[in-house]
């Protein structure tokens, strides 16, 4: 009898066995941004959240990555991935400010000095039942897979220098959309909306004067050799960056994908702003390597700063409150969830 047994728990074994095998069905995902190749966020987060979604679902889900707007340009990603073209998509909300609007209230002037604060502010709001879920991604049809708030973005300028607030005026300065196109008017300067890819060429060849940047981009977009100048310790507001997939691709995977799906999303948000905030000291040092030379404004300048800074946002609030959105609301919420930390 002891053969048929140990038949029977074999067969057992290799059914169980099988069993956990098969609790990942095999998905293979496209993965595409507009990120250049070796772009810090890429390193940090994108590549990862791959990895570690892989070896989590023990290699059965598996990635395609197409970085460098291989699959399409930054400003088509969010449409490319709602139709299906892209399983997972870097969404940069502010190039699609029309279709995300309240998710500007991240990029604001002013409200913080480090990207870990605003970040994981930003991720209570856009993840679970938080507002910008019900107000912003569903509606879009998308969900959020992981983010980074970059740290606040500086002043740069290619040939122009930076003795003060009114240096500002009348500059072109490049900016991502959205709130920051508000910013630079505030200073009375001129927002023109690029997209980071086409930066280059455009300060190169004098079709902007500078831009606001954050000192990791100016380092990933090889952007600091022909930057002459740029300011520190400011908050000219910021980019919201986030990897997004459509609903109707989210609900094709299975619970135990989703689960995974979901916290290591989270570790890699966290993991994200982390690493970014402890490269800032050693990217200002690179630029000023470079050659740029650093301002930071003080006196009456801070003073104007900080009353421009506080109208910007309140201006924002009330415009999305007069299109029937719930910009106060977001507002407040974003706040709240900066002080919770």
């Amino acid at each position: 009898m002891k053969k048929p047994l140990m038949l029977a728990s074999s067969l057992f074994i290799a059914l169980g066995l099988a069993g956990s095998q098969a609790a990942f069905a095999k998905e293979k995902m496209r993965v595409a941004d507009s990120l250049p190749v070796g772009h810090f966020f890429a390193e940090y987060a994108t590549k990862y959240w791959m990895e570690e979604v892989s070896k989590a679902t023990n290699g059965e889900v598996t990635f395609d990555y197409y970085p460098a707007e291989q699959l399409g340009k930054a400003k088509d990603l969010l449409a490319l991935t709602q139709s299906g073209v892209a399983d997972v998509g870097y969404v940069v909300p502010s190039y699609a400010s029309d279709k995300m609007p309240l998710t500007a209230v991240a990029e604001l002037p002013g409200s913080f000095s480090d990207s870990c604060s605003a970040t994981l502010a930003y991720e209570k709001l856009a993840s679970d039942d938080g507002i910008l879920v019900k107000k912003e991604f569903e509606p879009n049809g998308v969900r959020l897979m992981f983010a980074l708030v970059m740290p606040p973005y500086q002043v740069f300028t290619g040939k122009k220098p930076l003795e003060n607030v009114k240096s500002i005026a009348g500059l072109k300065l490049r900016t991502a959309g959205g709130a920051m196109d508000a910013t630079v008017r505030k200073f009375d300067g001129v927002p023109v909306r690029m997209a980071a890819p086409d930066l280059y060429e455009s300060l190169s060849r004098g079709t902007v004067d500078g831009m606001l940047f954050p000192y990791a981009s100016l380092l990933s977009y090889d952007l600091a050799g022909i930057t002459k100048y740029g300011t520190t310790g400011e908050n000219f507001g910021s980019a919201v960056l986030t990897y997004v997939m459509s609903e109707s691709r989210w609900k094709k995977l299975s619970p135990e994908v989703q689960k995974i799906m979901s916290e290591i999303g989270k570790k890699t948000t966290q993991r994200a702003c982390s690493m970014t905030d402890k490269d800032t000291a050693s990217d200002i040092e690179k630029i000023r390597a470079k050659g740029v030379t650093f301002v930071h404004f003080e006196g009456a300048d801070r003073k104007i700063i900080d009353q421009n800074m506080q109208a910007v946002s309140q201006e924002w609030a009330k415009a999305l409150d007069g299109r029937g959105k719930p910009g106060t609301d977001v507002l407040a919420a974003f706040h709240a969830a900066l002080k919770a930390q």
